[in-house]
């Protein structure tokens, strides 16, 4: 009888259980999402330069990726800025910034662990209403975050039938990042009044479609990115 019950709990782990890596696990949107998975009963491995939310101390997302012993069901590379100047204030090392982030940072997490994705694993890549709406003073973001969508759909072109990759595109959010953009009622009425849907987004807005894209519910979805943006990208209202 105990040999049943055991057979059961495994079976339950095997079929119900991911193993979930979230970089930049510091962000709010990632801190959501690991509160989402985690409910769901997914083991959740963080990596963050801040020590606080992070489960192996690291300096950067290059040189110091630590060494994971167990498959990876699903990848999610949170790590952003939000850089907004005329293209005439920006210097080569904005950009040049910007692209280390957003997108060689991707790079050298997916490098360090595509070995250990299993078979039906999934990637989300989060990007910016920014690479789909030109918008004056976005020119490095929408740089960088353009990039990481062409990255993305090579991806998901090279690593399918194995592994899934699609991308999520935010429009301006309350969270700490965005700070300066969102630090007073007028600030936030005004961007509020950009979007159709007349509210700015929250962390829980992504990490709901995130956590879809990471589970066996989106198993036909891949190289597709999710605007997900209060209708910004798409209606003019």
């Amino acid at each position: 009888m105990m040999d049943f019950f055991k057979q059961k709990a495994q079976h339950f782990v095997n079929h119900f259980m991911k193993t979930i890596l979230l970089v930049g696990a510091s962000s709010a949107m990632a801190q959501s999402t690991a509160r989402i998975l985690e409910q769901e009963g997914n083991r959740v491995i963080r990596l963050s330069r801040n020590a606080d939310y992070s489960d192996f101390p690291i300096l950067d997302y290059h040189e110091s990726l630590p060494t994971l012993d167990s498959a990876i069901d699903g990848i999610v590379y949170f790590p952003g800025t939000i850089q907004l100047k005329p293209f005439r204030s920006l210097k080569v090392e904005d950009f040049k910034q910007d692209l280390e982030i957003h997108v060689f940072g991707a790079i050298n997490v997916l490098k360090a662990y595509a070995s250990l994705l299993s078979e039906s694993s999934s990637v989300v890549l989060i990007s910016s209403v920014a690479a789909h709406l030109g918008m004056p003073f976005h020119a490095s973001v929408s740089l960088s975050k353009g990039a990481l969508e062409g990255l993305a759909l090579a991806l998901a072109a090279e690593w399918s039938p194995k592994t899934r990759v699609n991308v999520v595109a935010p429009s301006l959010t309350l969270t700490p990042m965005a700070e300066k953009l969102t630090n007073s009622p007028e600030k936030v009425e005004a961007g509020a009044n950009r979007h159709p849907l007349k509210r700015l987004g929250n962390p829980e807005d992504f990490s709901q479609i995130i956590s879809f894209l990471l589970s066996d519910n989106s198993s036909w979805i891949t190289g597709q990115t999710f605007a997900v943006d209060g209708g910004l990208s798409a209606l003019k209202v």
